[in-house]
């Protein structure tokens, strides 16, 4: 869901089709919004595209050290680390997709191409956020089926989740590709060229909806977690100091999670629906950068706070790492 940040010149002369590029028009017809100019490109470069180019550098070596872990490491193959390689491969394509939706924009201009790159953006960002859906599914699970857990079955329901996850991502991916987009009718565009209105309004709306989920599912969480920590607290005989710590632990881990997921992507998710393609498209960077911080966060707060992934990254960079009898492998089902 990547847009073109470079402001069209209305003066220049037009050229070919095939040198269309992500750009602003500058016109009374469309005033602000991303269409594919027809102006030569200019530089030096618009710094937001610099900025988006950046972010998804960072997201792509971020995640790339997490699958790269995960998937060389035979110890984790358990259905937490499966979701969590999941979240990592969708924020690393969409890292290489807003660097390689730069290049294309400043090398390689055309229709095609663009069309290509923001399905690829659509899918992976869509992946990606039904990815931390099925993380928070799975922790539930885990906490509320903490005796089944560890069985066949709750691999196989795993492997539905990420049939579904990618699935649907990929569907939603290839909807501009096959011709749901504004390339041929201007005025339905969005805030997103060459994404329609309804197209938008339908990601937007799918996000409300698994934010909404992810908030019932994580309540729950805080509420097991809780009673959890006070049936502890009462068989230690340390209620008034253990189930405080736990409970203040818990919720505070949560809030992170949370927070740190709608401050991300509901000013972006908000904008899809209220903002207008005539709106100065620095509205749109301003909300959409953001965004792609989520990205960049998720490896920090699922993979490298992880004890065995830890312990993974100091086998593989100094291999000095030494087991000893106090490590425990972190619970599944830790928020």
């Amino acid at each position: 869901m990547n847009e073109s940040l470079v402001v069209n010149d209305s003066s220049a002369t037009p050229v070919p089709a095939e040198g269309l590029t992500w750009m602003e028009v500058e016109s009374p017809e469309h005033n602000g919004s991303l269409e594919f100019s027809t102006a030569p490109l200019e530089f030096p470069v618009n710094p937001w595209d610099i900025m988006l180019c950046m972010s998804g550098t960072v997201i792509t070596c971020e995640n790339a050290i997490v699958v790269a872990i995960i998937f060389y490491t035979p110890t984790l193959r358990t259905p937490m680390f499966v979701l969590i390689g999941s979240l990592a491969t969708a924020d690393l394509l969409a890292g290489m997709g807003l660097i390689l939706n730069f290049v294309f924009q400043y090398v390689i201009s055309s229709e095609t191409i663009s069309l290509i790159t923001v399905g690829f953006l659509v899918a992976s960002f869509t992946a990606s956020i039904s990815s931390l859906l099925a993380i928070t599914v799975d922790r539930y699970f885990s906490l509320y089926n903490a005796l089944t857990y560890f069985s066949e079955k709750t691999l196989q329901y795993v492997h539905l989740m990420l049939v579904g996850t990618w699935g649907v991502s990929l569907f939603l991916g290839l909807l501009p590709v096959l011709g749901w987009n504004c390339l041929d009718e201007p005025a339905s565009c969005s805030i997103v060229r060459p994404l329609t209105r309804s197209n938008v309004t339908l990601l937007a709306t799918s996000f409300f909806a698994i934010f909404v989920l992810m908030l019932t599912l994580y309540f729950k969480i805080c509420k097991i977690v809780c009673r959890h920590a006070h049936q502890i607290a009462l068989q230690q005989h340390f209620f008034a100091t253990s189930h405080y710590v736990a409970t203040k632990k818990g919720v505070s881990t949560l809030a992170i999670i949370l927070g740190t997921f709608g401050a991300s992507w509901l000013p972006f998710a908000i904008y899809c629906l209220v903002g207008e393609r005539e709106y100065p498209s620095v509205y749109t960077y301003a909300t959409l950068l953001p965004a792609t911080y989520n990205s960049m966060i998720n490896p920090i707060i699922y993979a490298y706070r992880n004890a065995e992934i830890q312990r993974s990254i100091y086998m593989l960079l100094c291999g000095c790492f030494q087991a000893n009898g106090s490590y425990r492998s972190r619970s599944p089902s830790e928020v």
